[in-house]
C-alpha cells in the first residue's frame, strides 16, 4: 500500500494525526497544497505546539477549518520558534521567555 505524500513545513515533518485530516477532505489537501511551505510550517509548529491531546485535536481541527475560510497562517501564533533561518522577534523571546 502506498502513502500519499504530502507537503510538510519547512523545520516540520508532517505529524500522521494532521495528515490524517488533511486527507480526509480534497478540498482542504488543495489549500494545503496552495500555501507556502514556510505558511504550512507554522500550522504544523502550533499543532505540535499543544500541551494537551484536546488542544491538539482542536488545533488540527482548526487547522481544516482555516483553511476552508481563506486563512493562510495559524490565527493569533507568534511563528515558530524552531526555524533556523532567522533569528526569533522580539515577541517570540518574550513569550519563550515566560514558559
Amino acid at each position: 500500500m502506498k502513502t500519499k505524500s504530502i507537503s510538510g513545513g519547512t523545520a516540520h515533518k508532517m505529524p500522521a494525526d494532521l495528515k490524517k485530516a488533511l486527507l480526509s477532505d480534497k478540498e482542504v489537501l488543495v489549500l494545503w497544497e496552495d500555501i507556502t511551505p514556510l505558511a504550512r510550517n507554522e500550522f504544523i509548529c502550533w499543532v505540535e505546539d499543544a500541551k494537551q491531546q484536546k488542544t491538539r485535536e482542536r488545533r488540527i481541527a482548526r487547522t481544516c477549518e482555516e483553511l476552508l475560510e481563506g486563512k493562510r497562517r495559524p490565527c493569533c501564533w507568534i511563528g515558530c520558534i524552531h526555524r533556523s533561518d532567522k533569528a526569533m522577534s522580539k515577541s517570540q523571546k518574550w513569550i519563550t521567555s515566560r514558559r
